[in-house]
């Protein structure tokens, strides 16, 4: 039986049609490239960091398997920020290398494109997938409302304090990427996630299109090989491990052609005036 189309459905010209010559040459041509920051996120921590437009990001597992949690804004304007739900309608419930991270309304444009993914887990038996956009962070109301406990190590916490320095706050907070989480929907429709697949030297490399503050927390969870929910739930902290961060600039050729995207074109009044 043939599968219904994608609601999202797109032709040739739009932006969802990645130029991948383009983005391919950027993650082949690595001598092309110069190293502007590099740093390491201790397990169970958060850090915020910018990203100039034209600018590729990793994120390494240094040490082996571990979830991020990452967050994305504009960097002069935070009412921009990542989408979670219109990037799983538009690239699906798992993205990796030549899908994009789109920004909410009334922006609504590509914010950065995946270059590069190491892990490359396809989709399992099971239906799982890798770089979750079916769930959303860890927080500590629900440890609270399930757990009966007061851990503010989660990764909601993680991110409100990394992002305090650039003078955002809880609120800008929002759902987030999963990179290196496998998960999936079960028959009944319920969430589950499996132990991350990542080993040594793994990484997710991202092109920023356009100038970003991106956050991640390394999630107090670890790499989901022990469940911190119901009954058979126990300490995951064996499992946990920091993530390293890499930002490159591009030689200038490398870009050649490349503009970075306007937000949406539409412009009208939703019908509330002339």
């Amino acid at each position: 039986m043939a599968e219904p189309p994608p609601l999202y459905d797109h032709g040739p010209g739009t932006p969802l049609d990645v130029d991948r010559e383009f983005y391919g040459r950027l993650a082949r041509e690595e001598e092309q490239r110069t190293l502007v920051e590099r740093f390491i996120v201790p397990m169970r921590s958060g850090r915020a960091w910018p990203v100039p437009a034209g600018h590729l990001c990793r994120i390494v597992a240094v040490e082996g398997p571990q979830v991020a949690d990452f967050n994305a804004w504009h960097r002069d304007n935070p009412r921009e920020r990542f989408w979670a739900a219109r990037t799983r309608q538009l690239q699906g419930t798992h993205v990796t290398t030549y899908h994009r991270l789109w920004s909410c309304l009334p922006y609504l444009r590509p914010m950065l494109t995946i270059t590069r993914d190491t892990v490359r887990y396809g989709v399992d038996e099971d239906g799982a997938g890798c770089h979750d956009l079916l769930g959303t962070r860890c927080d500590p109301y629900i440890h609270q409302m399930l757990n009966g406990e007061e851990f503010d190590r989660t990764c909601h916490s993680n991110l409100v304090r990394a992002v305090a320095p650039y003078r955002l706050t809880e609120l800008d907070v929002h759902d987030v990427l999963n990179i290196f989480m496998v998960t999936g929907l079960r028959r009944d429709g319920r969430y589950f996630a499996k132990a991350s697949p990542a080993r040594r030297g793994d990484f997710f490399e991202f092109f920023a299109e356009i100038d970003l503050l991106c956050a991640i927390s390394t999630c107090p969870h670890g790499d989901l090989s022990v469940p911190m929910w119901g009954p058979a739930r126990g300490d995951p902290l064996v499992t946990c491990r920091p993530l390293g961060v890499e930002v490159y600039r591009p030689a200038p050729p490398l870009l050649a052609g490349w503009v970075p995207p306007a937000p949406a074109g539409y412009h009208g009044l939703h019908g509330l005036g002339t």
